[in-house]
């Protein structure tokens, strides 16, 4: 997605991951009912995660790294939704879109910082200039990988907690 990074923040977080996730958890009623739609929502979810944080690991422009990442983030709730925890589906989808605004506030001003460059191999050494930018980066990194004591963890590891004793019965 082309546009600066404030309004690709706010695209991401209003519609591509509150809008379907949120419309999963709200016709869960009629979702229970038919198991085997759920099972259907969880293995695309289970897939949607693994595509594409591979995708996103092969990016080179920080905005398509995060918004792969956002959308494999996506695929955890829809995970959830589909072993039929909501609660931790709509959980993992407030604290991703802390962690989530941290990441894109952050490339924001790494973008703006070295005139709107958006190659990660031409970046380097940026500890030195940008500081806090750096420190930001950093723990909304380690929230999103699921780090014991950020919220990343409390969410994501729970949903892969949840779907391995669903899968051992």
């Amino acid at each position: 997605m082309e546009g600066p990074t404030r309004v690709s923040a706010l695209i991401h977080a209003a519609t591509m991951v509150t809008a379907g996730v949120y419309v999963i958890i709200r016709s869960s009623s009629l979702l229970e009912f038919v198991p085997s739609i759920l099972t259907v929502i969880a293995i695309v979810g289970g897939i949607t995660a693994i595509v594409a944080a591979l995708i996103g690991m092969v990016q080179t422009d920080i905005k398509k790294v995060i918004a792969f990442s956002t959308c494999s983030q996506l695929g955890y709730m829809v995970l959830a939704c589909g072993l039929s925890l909501y609660d931790l589906g709509l959980y993992h989808l407030v604290t991703h879109a802390i962690f989530k605004a941290l990441l894109f506030l952050s490339a924001g001003s790494i973008i703006h910082s070295l005139n709107n460059e958006q190659n990660l191999l031409r970046y380097g050494a940026l500890i030195k200039y940008l500081r806090f930018t750096y420190s930001s980066l950093l723990i909304a990194s380690l929230a999103l990988s699921g780090i014991p004591f950020l919220s990343g963890y409390y969410s994501k590891d729970t949903i892969l907690e949840m779907l391995s004793s669903n899968l051992s019965r």
